[in-house]
């Protein structure tokens, strides 16, 4: 079932891996000499977190700025118009209902982790804002606007808001042992050696 929404997520990467790699060898190197230069401390867990945020908001600007089959569509401005032209479990609603909502959940979870969010008001506007400029950027690059993407993308950094919570939430009523910075830099090891993994 999902298989179109795998399809897509490989897609994002087959197309931005070229950036993708050349930004992570320049972004860690240049990170790096200056940790080791100015003599400060390595957190593993907070530099795989920062660089993932980075690289997340390059693969952001690429795929909504590619030039990819628009033609058949038009500028919507009508809430709604275009969600509930797909199918449920259609290639299209894949891609452009769960694509629009995926998009936006690690921006979600950036901001709420970043800026220490304890309700979504903010988030919230965040997200409007971003996802606004970036319909109104592809209205005049020969992409369209639509109003439904943002709705879409509201709800994926709410989703990304309560993922963040939830996390939070959890790690709040755990040991202490499983706060410390050698725990964490290890899990972050092992869920971005899964991550790889499954690419």
């Amino acid at each position: 079932m999902l298989g179109p929404l795998t399809n897509t997520i490989h897609g994002v990467v087959d197309f931005t891996w070229p950036m993708v790699l050349i930004s992570v060898v320049v972004l860690v190197s240049f990170r790096l000499t200056y940790l080791i230069r100015n003599h400060e401390h390595i957190v593993i867990y907070k530099e795989l977190l920062m660089l993932s945020f980075v690289i997340y908001i390059m693969c952001l600007f690429q795929v909504v700025t590619f030039q990819d089959d628009v033609t058949w569509s038009t500028n919507n401005f009508i809430p709604l118009k275009e969600i509930f032209r797909y199918s449920i479990g259609s290639r299209l609603f894949f891609k452009n209902i769960l694509g629009n909502l995926i998009m936006f959940l690690p921006f979600g979870f950036f901001i709420s982790y970043y800026l220490k969010l304890e309700k979504p008001h903010l988030c919230t506007l965040l997200t409007i804002i971003v996802s606004f400029s970036i319909e109104t950027v592809q209205m005049y690059i020969g992409r369209v606007f639509d109003i439904d993407d943002i709705i879409l993308n509201i709800f994926g950094g709410l989703l990304g808001f309560t993922m963040y919570y939830i996390l939070n939430t959890i790690g709040n009523k755990l040991p202490k042992v499983f706060k410390t910075e050698w725990f964490l830099d290890i899990m972050s090891i092992i869920i971005l050696i899964g991550l790889i993994s499954l690419l």
